[in-house]
């Protein structure tokens, strides 16, 4: 059973930093892109960053400067580096893989639970 376990977030103060984590766990064949999307209540899920299999990265226009992603293959891991934060960073954050289970299979998404980021003024 394939899982991505979240961790990080958290509370953190408008111009401050936070971190998040996210592992695959399973037995899988390959890992394609990974990600963070974050949502609002009652807000479209959106793209926060993304890096493929060799490490090129996508931002949105709104954490460009302010945001890192990046990854360990070997310890299927994916993170999230938040610098000057903001209030309108508060959402929940999601992490997503784009893998596949077995040689033969075609890739699909999976998802983490979701981890809180809330940004104070």
């Amino acid at each position: 059973q394939v899982q991505l376990v979240e961790s990080g977030g958290g509370l953190a103060q408008a111009g401050g930093s936070l971190s998040l984590s996210c592992k695959v766990s399973g037995i899988i064949n390959r890992i394609n892109t990974m990600g963070w999307y974050r949502q609002d209540p009652g807000k479209q899920r959106e793209l926060v960053a993304t890096i493929t299999s060799d490490s090129s990265t996508d931002y949105a226009d709104s954490v460009k400067g302010r945001f890192t992603i990046s990854r360990d293959n070997a310890r299927r891991m994916v993170y999230l580096q938040m610098n000057s934060l903001k209030p309108e960073d508060t959402a929940v954050y999601y992490c997503n893989a784009d893998l596949k289970l077995s040689f033969s299979s075609g890739y699909r998404d999976y998802w983490g639970q979701g981890t809180q980021v809330t940004v104070s003024s």
